[in-house]
Parts: C-alpha cells; sequence; structure tokens
C-alpha cells in the first residue's frame, strides 16, 4: 500500500490532519505526520521527515504532502522514482491520497487522485 507523510510547520496541525484522514480511510493506510521541529517549535525537520518515510514505506512507494513554504522545499530534499511530493491543498490532498491509497492504488494513481483535490469545489 501507498504511504503517505504529511509535513506541515506545525506538528500538531499535522498530527490532526492525519487523524481526519485516518478516521475517513481507515486505519490501514500508512499515514505518518512530520511536523514542526523535534523540539516541539514551528518548522520543518528533515530528521522527522526521513523516520516518518522509513515508518509508511511498504515498498509501493510514499507521498509526501507538505503544507506551504519551507515544507515543501523540505519535501523536494526527499524526491525519488518512489518517493514523490504532491502538490495539493493539505487538508483536501491528504484525505484524497489517502482515500485512493485504502483501495490499494498504486503510486501514480495515488497522487493523481491527491492532484485532483486542487478542483474540488466547496459550493
Amino acid at each position: 500500500m501507498v504511504g503517505i507523510v504529511l509535513i506541515s510547520h506545525s506538528g500538531p496541525l499535522a498530527v490532526e490532519v492525519a487523524a481526519l484522514a485516518a478516521q475517513i480511510c481507515g486505519t490501514a493506510v500508512p499515514l505518518a505526520p512530520a511536523g514542526g521541529t523535534p523540539d516541539g517549535g514551528l518548522g520543518n525537520s528533515t530528521e522527522l521527515v526521513a523516520e516518518a518515510i522509513s515508518r509508511v514505506d511498504q515498498g509501493d512507494g510514499v507521498i509526501l504532502v507538505p503544507d506551504l513554504g519551507g515544507s515543501v522545499l523540505t519535501a523536494r530534499l526527499f524526491e525519488a522514482p518512489e518517493v514523490v511530493v504532491a502538490d495539493v491543498p493539505f487538508v483536501e490532498g491528504a484525505v484524497a491520497a489517502a482515500v485512493s491509497a485504502s483501495t490499494g492504488a498504486p503510486l501514480r494513481a495515488v497522487l493523481a487522485a491527491a492532484e485532483e483535490a486542487r478542483t474540488f469545489r466547496k459550493l
């Protein structure tokens, strides 16, 4: 199953978005928050992202969902053929990726589902 890492400047935000996605798609999807700094501050940590990737990688690829600015730059440090960065809204993209991953879809299909979140209308 494709793994998903949520990279935010805020640890609590990453944790809550991961919890929301898990409640919607089920707990079978390997989801990991990687928010804030190791000491609990605001920012990004390559160490936390690397640990999160290791936790969710089941051999089918990993999608990194960054929130903004610096987290995008941090995520791009980990790009590889089986580790991709999703250019998506943080909450909507995370949920769409998790739902798609829960179906057993391959990496590129999960990424495409997450990218569709950019066009979701609310009204």
